[in-house]
């Protein structure tokens, strides 16, 4: 007897800021692909299947996309970030909050 039959594998590729096309709100939607697998004996052999989708974290309505936009979002959203994995610009984040490494930030509150 074989034993054969597909397997599903969800990634999640990037978390974006879009504007939704379900709900027309500005939030953060996941582009996700989801790959299926032909499987043997219970072995993935190859994938036969590759989908994406983004998914708004607001409403929860979910958009098929083709791989190309996929792709162009992936690269817009690692632009944006500045190879920075937070995705605050480097830098940023002391001169905003007035603090210095090694105590000789200007403290408000002295006088």
């Amino acid at each position: 007897m074989i034993i054969f039959g597909t397997r599903g594998y969800l990634y999640q590729l990037a978390i974006l800021t879009l504007v939704c096309g379900w709900c027309g709100n500005p939030a953060a939607h996941t582009l996700r692909k989801r790959v299926t697998k032909f499987t043997l004996f219970f072995v993935p052999l190859f994938p036969f299947s590759t989908k994406f989708a983004t998914q708004c974290t607001f409403c929860g309505g979910e958009q098929q996309i083709p791989k190309e936009q996929a792709e162009q979002l992936l690269a817009q959203n690692a632009a944006s970030q500045d190879g920075n994995p937070f995705g605050q610009a480097q830098g940023q984040g002391q001169a905003q909050s007035g603090y210095a490494p090694g105590g000789q930030g200007q403290n408000p509150y002295q006088h």
